[in-house]
This record gives structure tokens, sequence and C-alpha cells, in this order.
């Protein structure tokens, strides 16, 4: 699958995720956010920072839900449950929030 944006062909995977995570910017992740009903606050930013530092500069690790709710509690300063993380991304935030954030597939099964 591919579509137009900021002038370039984005080509994605059959299940929405990017096949070249190169293509990714803050833009595309807002445009991407729009598409699923999803506008980017401080937050979602927070935590799809969190996921592309992860995957970057973490030997491609792709966190999941318990993980990121971790990070995020301790960023955030505050306890947190997994309803505020699906708040956010409401399909799952290690999934979806991996989506938009322009990074590949999660293979991992099981997301808690």
């Amino acid at each position: 699958m591919a579509f137009e944006f900021g002038g370039k062909t984005v080509a994605t995977t059959a299940s929405g995720y990017l096949v070249d995570q190169d293509d990714w910017n803050r833009e595309l992740a807002e445009y991407l956010a729009g598409l699923e009903k999803i506008t980017l606050t401080d937050r979602h930013w927070d935590l799809i920072d969190y996921l592309r530092s992860e995957y970057f500069d973490n030997n491609q690790s792709t966190p999941n839900t318990r993980t990121i709710l971790k990070a995020m509690s301790e960023k955030w300063n505050a306890k947190l449950d997994q309803k505020t993380l699906y708040d956010l991304f409401p399909l799952d935030p290690s999934k979806q929030g991996g989506r938009i954030a322009g990074l590949p597939e999660s293979r991992r099964k099981g997301g808690y």
C-alpha cells in the first residue's frame, strides 16, 4: 500500500506500518494519527518519542505496554494505569503508537 504525503509517495505494509522508517517525520505522524481519529498531545509525543528512542537507540527494542507504562509513569512523575495509555492509543499503545511513530510492526506476542 502507498499514499501521497508532502509531495512524495510513502509506502506502507498491509497493516499500515511504514516500509521505510526514513519517511517518518512529525508532520507525517500528525497525519497518520488523524487517520486514526487521534489528535496528538504532549503526552502522545512523549510516548512516541520514547518508542522511537527505544527502537533507534536501544537495539531496535519494541517495548510492551508494561514497559511503556513504567517509563511514562517515571516521565510524568505519576502513578499511571493501563487505561491512561489506552486513552492515548486505544488500539494498543505499543502497536498503534509504534505505527504512528513510524516504526516497523512488532512481532512480539501480547501487549502486557
